[in-house]
């Protein structure tokens, strides 16, 4: 078979265009008028079938592809000429369909054999659209025969969803257009924007032609949609155990599916036991981004005998109105011991068992080595752990085997918690919802990740944020920052695989703090102030040029040393208000305004926007999830532009503005690609937030809700409904709402103090997170009077 492929793409002066197929370089030869053109004998498309472009410029490469291109002929189909018409994949504008929440869930299709090919078929017609819903499928009407001129509509074959195909046996040339069907009927549900196409590129009767170069726009078709931020560790059923468990998710997908809503958001579920106190509760300090918390689990699905023993136990723990963290992971470990000891020596012998051991060797057996030296040293400190403080493998290896019962509990308890979550994602999928899981911005510098890779991370740094509104200080979350330049050398190796082990389990991620990736607060170990701290990276200012506006570089209140180049300064962030400052002559407080306003707001952001692009694109494209971004705080000019290029959806809440000149945002001004929520697991719910300030709720009445006179001094149910109305109608692609705001609608359910729906208070840093639902979720299936409100809220503003 021969190939002959062409592409239409506008190079600059000098460059050429390269395809990169079967591990071969071939460069096209350039034709008129941006077209391109390459011929290869003796071609195997099962054994190049992806392939993809390259500018090259001088024999480097200068741009790169979005996605690579398949080539799958229809089964049959094999001719001496194969004509292949392609174009350059850029990031589409609907890229977020792309994803795994779109493709495997929301807009998911069960699996399907591809369409034998018509008789003496020629042309197959291919087209990338994903924002098909799963009633509906891609058609084609046209002239000529195949579509009894244009009273003909004939559907695509989705076998390879999102991309369509289309095979036929064409004589003539013919005028067609494409549309969006219904999957029974195939009436038409949406035509295709422009006008009517031509197919003039004929094929000689032994070839074959693949027309690839297809793009469709379907302008007015935004899909939309609901879903409900809870953690599962606040999840509540009859089932489970004093806290969340991962089989409650299914009761939750039942219900969001039964309401028209397609996102569950939820925090963290990565394994944070430290010391087995109620401080491990935070989910942000993991002892690996790996491993999944074990009070997820759901016992008697593991081994452990429910009886009476363990019946009154559960009543006991499940009638907390608050999770006791210790007495529930010190109940369920000790019952899983029990378990393990009985079932452990069968399980080990399975395909199943062995299969997850060996695909997670590289982070499950250290994970489990690293949990039996912490308790046998009783600290997660590994730099205390004597021998075994710095990470060696061989070392490590022959520990593992010398303590084999302990490291494969472990084993055994990640096993089921994977048994478990996989089980619960695969049954979400099949009702049309997707997981949001939370990819936090930092790493315990007690945990595996640090263990095995310190050159990865500023063991010597912490990361935080500057002060603002919220707090003086600023924050300092202790994590040590990262070390880009050593990530980079492997490709952000480490990343990656991090991303691959989450998308295992979700198909949507928050990414928290995405300033991190463009810049990040770090505050040296010696301090704990976050007045103390400085951007890194940044381009702070070398001394001389700071001596020669009369500075004194050493004034510790008004400059920092920058720690990795020396030499170079950095404006301290609090110095404005430091008695330094004030003591300046008229002339230098004005030089010091300036040169401070340019370093915080203009001098960096170009500069961060360089090294968000170096990280960004490279990790989103590991993933198949769809990223969405937490935006909030000090933000640079240049992240919401890549953001925007990279299509990562930002993160709106009304009470927290972009704009420095609003004092309250409207979801109605919120745009498409963004994520629109009342509150966070950081703030107040809305209720709560409605009590703490008069003022701001009496403005919020009456700028937000257009009222007059005072405010109520409660929040009511329907004031509560006007809120939440405010934000399902929002423009935004998600409205994913706190449970907690759902319910407030609702006098009878939601819950009558609402001081205690608060999950996290960001300013108290010992925290404890055990924050649950106070009605069951066999309670909430039942209220049919709110959930048919809600189904009623959610489908008029057109979420579905």
């Amino acid at each position: 078979m021969t190939l002959h492929i062409s592409i239409e793409y506008r190079t600059n002066w000098g460059e050429e265009i390269v395809l990169c197929l079967g591990g071969k370089r071939y460069p096209l030869a350039y034709v008129a008028d941006g077209l391109w053109q390459g011929e290869i004998a003796r071609f195997n498309p099962e054994k190049a079938a992806e392939y993809g472009y390259e500018v090259v410029r001088d024999g480097a490469v200068v741009r790169t592809e979005w996605k690579k291109h398949q080539i799958a002929l229809p089964e049959g189909v094999e001719p001496k000429e194969l004509t292949v018409i392609d174009r350059w994949i850029d990031r589409p504008a609907d890229s977020p369909f792309y994803s795994s929440a779109f493709t495997d869930a929301i807009f998911g299709r069960k699996a399907a054999k591809a369409k034998k090919a018509p008789k003496g078929a020629n042309l197959l017609l291919q087209v990338a659209a994903p924002a098909v819903r799963p009633n509906e499928v891609l058609a084609i009407t046209g002239s000529g025969k195949a579509f009894k001129n244009w009273t003909k509509v004939v559907p695509f074959d989705a076998a390879g969803f999102p991309v369509w195909t289309l095979a036929l046996n064409v004589a003539e040339t013919f005028e067609y257009k494409i549309l969006i069907a219904d999957k029974e009927t195939l009436a038409p549900v949406a035509w295709e924007d422009g006008d009517n196409r031509w197919f003039a590129e004929l094929t000689e009767a032994d070839g074959f032609t693949v027309k690839a170069d297809l793009q469709v726009s379907f302008s007015g078709r935004r899909w939309k949609g609901a879903g409900t931020a809870i953690p599962v560790f606040a999840l509540r059923s009859d089932d489970d155990f004093g806290v969340g468990e991962f089989y409650d998710l299914k009761k939750m997908v039942d219900w969001a599916a039964s309401t028209g809503q397609s996102v569950l958001q939820l925090l963290p579920i990565n394994d944070t036991t430290m010391l087995h106190t109620w401080e491990d509760s935070y989910p942000y300090n993991p002892n690996s981004t790996f491993a999944l918390h074990p009070q997820f689990l759901h016992l008697p699905a593991a081994g452990v005998k429910v009886d009476e023993a363990y019946k009154a136990l559960q009543a006991e723990l499940n009638a907390l109105d608050q999770i006791d963290y210790e007495r529930v992971n010190n109940a369920k470990l000790e019952l899983l011991r029990g378990a393990f000891d009985k079932t452990f020596k069968k399980l080990s012998a399975t395909k199943g068992y062995q299969a997850f051991v060996k695909k997670n060797a590289g982070w499950l057996l250290p994970y489990a080595a690293f949990c039996v030296l912490r308790d046998q040293n009783g600290t997660p400190d590994f730099t205390q752990w004597k021998s075994y403080a710095k990470y060696n493998k061989k070392k490590v290896d022959a520990f593992c085997e010398e303590h084999k019962s302990e490291i494969d509990f472990w084993c055994f308890v990640q096993y089921h918690l994977d048994l478990q979550l996989s089980e619960v994602c695969e049954y979400a999928h099949s009702k049309g919802v997707v997981f949001k899981g939370d990819l936090p911005i930092g790493i315990s510098r007690t945990s595996v990740d640090a263990w095995l890779y310190p050159e990865l991370f500023h063991m010597d740094s912490q990361a935080g944020a500057p002060p603002d509104a919220f707090s003086a200080d600023g924050q300092n979350w202790g994590f040590p920052t990262y070390n880009w330049e050593k990530m980079a050398e492997d490709d952000f190796a480490w990343w990656k695989a991090r991303l691959a082990k989450m998308s295992e389990y979700f198909d949507a991620f928050r990414i928290d703090h995405i300033l991190g990736f463009f810049r990040i607060w770090e505050i040296p170990l010696w301090t704990k102030s976050g007045l103390n701290g400085y951007f890194n990276p940044a381009l702070p200012y070398p001394a001389h040029e700071l001596q020669a506006q009369g500075f004194d570089v050493n004034e510790f209140d008004l400059f920092l040393q920058d720690p990795r180049q020396e030499g170079h300064y950095h404006p301290k962030i609090g110095a404005k208000q430091t008695q330094a400052y004030y003591v300046l002559d008229a002339y230098r407080r004005a030089a010091f305004d300036r040169l401070y306003d340019d370093f915080f707001y203009r001098r960096n952001n170009e500069f961060w926007k360089d090294k968000a692009m170096q990280k960004l694109p490279a990790l989103l494209d590991s993933t198949g999830m769809l990223a969405c971004g937490e935006d909030l705080g000090m933000i640079p000019a240049t992240v919401p532009q890549v953001m925007d290029d990279l299509r990562i959806l930002s993160l709106e809440i009304q009470r927290m503005p972009k704009s420095v000149e609003e004092t309250f945002a409207h979801p109605a001004n919120y745009p498409y690609l963004s994520v629109c929520t009342t509150s966070t697991h950081d703030m107040n719910p809305i209720r709560a937030w409605w009590e703490e300030d008069r003022q701001v709720t009496n403005d919020f009445w009456q700028m937000i809700l257009g009222n007059q006179g005072e405010a109520p001094y409660f929040c009511e149910p329907w004031i509560c409904r006007q809120i939440l109305e405010q934000h399902v109608w929002s423009p935004a692609m998600l409205t994913i709402l706190p449970l907690q705001d759902w319910l407030s609608m609702d006098a009878q359910l939601r819950r009558e103090d609402p001081n205690a729906e608060r999950i996290n208070v960001p300013a108290n840093s010992r925290h404890y997170w055990r924050y649950r639902m106070h009605l069951t979720l066999e309670q909430l299936a039942a209220a049919d009077e709110f959930n048919q409100a809600l189904t009623d809220m959610i489908a008029a503003s057109g979420r579905c």
